[in-house]
């Protein structure tokens, strides 16, 4: 470097840090402000995280102070280690990642308090009451899988992605969306046990066809068929699921217009290892509707929905018969070294309760059965008056009796898609609570006497994400891990030619009548 140069950068360097100091506004200090007024109510927080049980492993529940003021203090402190403080002109409170993950992994099984503190107008500093929430001891599992779309109001579909998101930070990833093949639907994610080495997934599209893409330790094999709602056996060696024939229609006037039908089910066994499909009389009466397949852990039995089919032409719309139709919550045992079936025995009756049976699913554990009821159908997640009920199955050995109860969580909204961790201490489930349009996910922790605590909304890195979104989240599915395979990779499996080519075998338990065409005109 010249003697010239080094004299030009001696002269400039210290205006540079003089700018730079003149530019530096220092943080406020960080402490509680002194002899507040005290305000004797909790303040309103958006969103409300207030009385919930929280996973020892969630990302910061970020909020914003729905109070007015000119400055904000937010203090979030437990029994051990060091408060988090956070100081603003905003109210938006973004809790350090690391300070938080910290905080909670010292105070597990703890109380967790929230103290917020307002600058009114006047200049004097306002103290609400005390949040509090409960830190959990035991974790969520990590990840969560779920559809994020537009909702849907004809049959032209929209983007429609396959999520993943990692509960204990922000991130999210698309595994695929319905733009990698030029349009249509994705749906109907699956794992087994909570794992993603072995996966199904449908796609379907004007272009590329129906199909389910089956993912295995990292390979990517194209189904030639629609696989419906599916359940995985523990042993990892078949897969139970729906034949469906499910139109969508509209209500004239309601809160929710979207409606549809099941107008002929059966279940179908799809087994690994010879790439065949199977059907049981059992559990495809060619005379009643069977849907929503969820296997019991130990793999004994299969739970689903059953319900007489109501009409003789499959093929026409029944609009006199539509909300008559009630399932039934059933079960069958299952011997999978023979390959054999019991027989049918109902859990909960619809002549009992009045309501329908929809999307059954035991907790890894084996002791808790969660389902939703709802008025008429098969799709509750359509229905304002969907709820979550519970079973505990080990009452059934010391009674000789199912019975369910309704859960305290449940909202004047539907309630529906519903998963479990592998600890079967927490569920994801989804609900349109918040702004009765879009569908969220909710996390609530369920205890060893199965109270299914208040839930907590999907905590968001922006606090106001949901203020502005305007698609509904919803299928979510709690995995112990990433899925290995995503984006081009599962597309060109999609668009490719090559696929196994699988036959329905054409029996009397085979649903009867055409398939009607997914993007044809939803009727009116």
């Amino acid at each position: 470097m010249s003697r010239k140069r080094r004299v030009v950068m001696f002269i400039l360097l210290p205006a540079v840090m003089v700018s730079a100091a003149l530019l530096y506004i220092p943080a406020q200090r960080k402490h509680s402000p002194e002899r507040p007024l005290r305000i004797d109510r909790t303040p309103v927080l958006r969103p409300d995280y207030s009385n919930t049980v929280i996973p020892p492993n969630i990302a910061p529940l970020n909020f914003l102070v729905d109070e007015i003021g000119s400055r904000y203090y937010v203090k979030i402190c437990s029994a051990q280690g060091k408060p988090i403080e956070v100081s603003n002109r905003t109210g938006r409170i973004l809790i350090p990642q690391n300070q938080w993950r910290r905080l909670l992994t010292e105070n597990k099984n703890q109380t967790l308090y929230f103290d917020v503190f307002v600058k009114a107008k006047d200049g004097r500093w306002c103290l609400y009451s005390t949040i509090t929430s409960k830190i959990a001891g035991e974790p969520i599992d990590r990840f969560l899988v779920y559809r994020r779309m537009h909702p849907t109001h004809t049959q032209r579909l929209g983007t429609v992605a396959l999520c993943q998101r990692d509960l204990e930070s922000f991130h999210e990833s698309v595994i695929l969306d319905n733009g990698y093949y030029k349009g249509g639907c994705l749906n109907c994610h699956s794992f087994c046990n909570g794992r993603t080495d072995k996966m199904l997934m449908g796609v379907r599209g004007p272009k590329y066809g129906t199909s389910t893409l089956l993912l295995e330790n990292g390979a990517v094999v194209k189904i030639g068929a629609k696989f419906g709602y599916t359940s995985w056996h523990p042993s990892g060696r078949l897969a139970v699921f729906s034949i469906d024939e499910l139109p969508m229609f509209f209500h004239s006037a309601r809160n929710e217009v979207r409606d549809t039908i099941d107008l002929n089910s059966a279940l179908a066994c799809f087994d690994l290892d010879s790439r065949t499909i199977k059907i049981s009389p059992k559990i495809a009466d060619k005379s009643r509707l069977e849907t929503w397949p969820a296997w019991s852990p130990d793999g004994r039995f299969l739970y689903f929905c059953s319900a007489p089919m109501l009409w003789s032409d499959p093929t026409r719309f029944p609009a006199a018969l539509y909300k008559k139709v009630k399932y039934d919550l059933v079960r069958i045992s299952y011997d999978i070294n023979n390959d054999q079936w019991g027989e049918v025995e109902t859990v909960i009756a619809a002549a009992d309760t009045g309501r329908s049976a929809a999307m059954p699913k035991v907790s890894p554990d084996g002791r808790w059965l969660l389902f939703c009821l709802c008025d008429y159908g098969y799709f509750p997640s359509w229905q304002q008056n969907s709820d979550f009920y519970i079973i505990d199955l080990q009452n059934i050995q010391q009674t000789g009796r199912y019975s369910c109860s309704r859960l305290d969580i449940n909202s004047d909204q539907a309630e529906a898609w519903h998963t479990w961790s592998s600890n079967s201490r927490w569920i994801v489930f989804t609900s349109k609570r918040d702004q009765g349009v879009f569908t969220r996910c909710y996390i609530s922790y369920v205890d060893a006497e199965g109270k299914v605590h208040n839930p907590l909304l999907l905590p968001q890195k922006d606090p106001a994400f949901y203020d502005i979104c305007l698609e509904s989240h919803n299928t979510p599915e709690l995995v112990t891990e990433p899925i290995p395979v995503a984006g081009e990779k599962l597309a060109r499996a999609v668009r490719g030619n090559s696929q196994v080519s699988v036959q329905i075998p054409i029996t009397m338990a085979t649903p009867m009548g055409r398939q009607i065409d997914e993007y044809d005109q939803p009727r009116q």
